[in-house]
């Protein structure tokens, strides 16, 4: 099964599954859990819509793919002007849940900013806009052999688009390298120590003390009342990786995160990224496929990025 595939779908199904219940709070979940793919909750939409997560993940995709698998960050920010103002690469042609860093950047973009400097730099702009749409560099960089220090300057780029202060960049570079050692082969635990041992040099130090629950413990050990799961970039790493160290599959990875309530469809789109990659396919529950929009045009896309980027 394509290594693009798992994670891809495995993201647009914990996306899908969070929207409905966004913004819901944790206790109410926790006491009436969801364990369904449902709609018309606090989005007006049908079961199995994405949000904005997905579509900016596939419009850097779909980047990737006609660039001959090559990173062009002007044609990416491209796709996302295409994305916000005309509804490409959404289930049904709506643009919504779009967060006010994404806008501002790809106003700034429109504009005529250098494109380095269309992204937003200060310390406020630190929401997970970034980290939900840089799975695709995760594969770019995983099928290219770069090296740490290459990783981290695409990483940097491509997150600085939208989401350019260096925590934001920090927790993109943990999660694609924690990516990387999946679609190497090692197992979730192993993946996670050998993120704990990378140089973090180039970072500075109040950067790396936010995510020291990550890097110096162990995240998996903290109690349930430990982890936020706001939309804040480094509440939401903490959140995707608790559950999927606490979950034992798929489906219980996918419910749990959904069900910690808040900024539910990136943390279970994170969450869902990874365990896709760990559980594969078959472990994907067929309803949540059925149900799941546009998924033969993803699974496209999906096919046609691992061929440019594989070749």
């Amino acid at each position: 099964m394509s290594k693009i595939k798992v994670g891809v779908i495995g993201h647009a199904i914990g996306d899908a599954m969070g929207v409905p219940v966004e913004f819901c709070i944790r206790e109410k979940l926790l006491a009436h859990p969801v364990t369904k793919m449902i709609g018309y909750g606090s989005h007006d939409v049908p079961a199995g819509t994405w949000s904005d997560d997905t579509s900016m993940e596939i419009a850097t995709m779909d980047s990737m793919i006609n660039q001959g698998g090559k990173i062009n960050c002007e044609d990416i920010m491209m796709n996302f002007y295409y994305w916000l103002k005309e509804a490409k690469y959404t289930p049904y042609g709506e643009v919504f849940d779009a967060g006010r860093t994404c806008i501002k950047s790809i106003i700034n973009f429109s504009k005529g900013y250098d494109i380095l400097e269309c992204g937003q730099k200060d310390e406020y702009s630190n929401g997970n806009g970034s980290l939900m749409r840089i799975l695709p560099i995760a594969y770019y960089c995983y099928y290219n052999d770069l090296k740490d220090v290459e990783t981290f300057e695409i990483v940097k780029n491509v997150s600085s688009l939208t989401h350019a202060h260096e925590i934001s960049i920090l927790g993109c570079y943990i999660y694609v390298n924690y990516v990387i050692n999946l679609l190497k082969g090692k197992d979730k635990v192993e993946s996670y120590n050998l993120i704990k041992s990378i140089d973090y040099s180039m970072f500075i130090e109040e950067s790396l003390e936010a995510y020291k629950r990550i890097l110096k413990g162990n995240i998996k050990e903290y109690s349930l009342d430990k982890i936020k799961s706001t939309g804040y970039v480094v509440d939401t790493l903490e959140a995707a990786f608790w559950v999927l160290f606490n979950a034992n599959n798929f489906k219980e990875t996918i419910i749990g995160a959904i069900n910690l309530g808040n900024d539910t469809d990136t943390i279970a789109a994170i969450a869902g990224s990874m365990a896709g990659i760990i559980y594969g396919y078959d472990s994907f529950p067929q309803e949540w496929l059925e149900k799941l929009a546009k998924r033969d045009y993803i699974e496209d896309l999906c096919e046609k990025l691992e061929k440019v980027l594989y070749n």
